[in-house]
């Protein structure tokens, strides 16, 4: 089975950036699309960025387009989430996922999922 670790969360301004990182290991996420959601208390849990195996496909869900970019390491097995211009609204547990099978779009395509790191932005 794999696993995806996520850290870089944390508490900050509005305005302000963090980067996320997905650390992952026991199976071949290298080969394997790659994404980021999020989850607000009392919300569904939304879809934030997705990235291809190669890097060359990239989709961001309208919220974050422009303020987001999503990046991927695979000799370090490592996806990178780098939020710029934060907003209140950001707030939620970001978590990291891999393998969608169907559409990207829908958190119940993908298959394996991170514990999630906390993303506090204070206005």
């Amino acid at each position: 089975q794999g696993h995806l670790v996520e850290s870089g969360g944390g508490l900050e301004q509005a305005g302000g950036s963090l980067r996320l990182s997905c650390s992952a290991s026991g199976h071949t996420f290298s080969s394997l699309p790659m994404g980021w959601f999020r989850q607000a208390p009392g919300k569904e849990r939304e879809f934030v960025a997705s990235i291809s195996w190669s890097g060359g496909s990239i989709f961001y869900g309208d919220s974050v387009k422009g303020r987001f970019t999503i990046s991927r390491d695979n000799a370090k097995i490592t996806v990178y989430l780098h939020m710029n211009n934060l907003k209140p609204e950001d707030t939620a547990v970001y978590y990291c996922a891999a393998d969608p099978e169907g559409s990207w779009l829908s958190a119940r395509d993908w298959k394996y999922w991170g514990q999630g790191t906390q993303v506090t932005v204070s206005s």
